[in-house]
């Protein structure tokens, strides 16, 4: 069973939460401010956060950086529908999603489900993208292990969210080929073809600082986005 932390100072949303996810296998535990989300992050372990923006004693994306100091776990901002600048705020800290207030239950479900499978995805091999070891990839100055979910960029470490590693991982095991935007944005974030890309563009240029000059993601106007060793022609 999927532990689950809500923090949202709305008792009401936390019973639905509740109820509705429970009856979906679901354990949520819930918190009505930053101070007891925090302490029980701490206390306790998940497997995902919800995580309100606006919360009574500190705010939502000051909860995120503590949380994203400690930890990889996957977080879906709450928000409302005017807090465009908090949600792009809220994703270049480390957010792997959002949804906005109010949403369908069986949306949110699904954001969730998404968010949790991108933290044990596993992808096939790809011929142009060299396995180095059982469960590691490697294109260009970058090397994906799959088996810890880490990334090193020029022999360093570098933190990724669990969604821009599920986008790296798909790009290199498809080295060299175009991936279609909208299957990236099915297979890697779990969204189907009728949710805006909002949230894709902004991972993409959040990894794409993170990577440098390791290898080339190169954007095919229209179509989708093709990534590439360095040395190869053309990169």
């Amino acid at each position: 069973m999927n532990k689950i932390l809500l923090i949202d100072d709305d008792p009401e949303l936390g019973e639905l939460l509740n109820t509705y996810l429970g009856g979906e296998g679901y354990s949520v535990q819930t918190e009505c401010n930053a101070t007891n989300g925090l302490k029980t992050f701490n206390n306790d372990t998940f497997d995902l956060i919800l995580l309100d923006i606006i919360l009574p004693d500190l705010s939502g994306l000051s909860v995120l950086d503590l949380i994203r100091s400690k930890s990889h776990i996957p977080v879906i901002m709450l928000t409302g529908k005017g807090d465009e600048v908090d949600r792009v705020v809220g994703l270049e800290m480390g957010a792997d999603d959002y949804i906005c207030k109010p949403f369908q239950l069986r949306e949110l479900l699904a954001r969730m489900r998404a968010a949790l499978r991108r933290c044990a995805m596993v992808s096939e091999d790809s011929t142009q993208s060299v396995r180095t070891s059982r469960g590691t990839i490697k294109v260009g100055g970058i090397e994906v292990n799959l088996d810890s979910q880490s990334i090193l960029v020029e022999g360093e470490e570098t933190h990724f969210t669990a969604a821009e590693f599920s986008i790296i991982e798909h790009l290199a095991v498809n080295c060299g080929k175009l991936v279609e935007r909208d299957d990236l944005m099915e297979i890697a974030l779990g969204r189907t073809v009728d949710f805006d890309d909002y949230v894709l563009n902004v991972h993409m240029s959040n990894l794409r600082r993170k990577i440098g000059e390791s290898v080339s993601i190169k954007t095919i106007r229209g179509r989708g986005y093709m990534m590439t060793a360095k040395n190869m022609a053309g990169a």
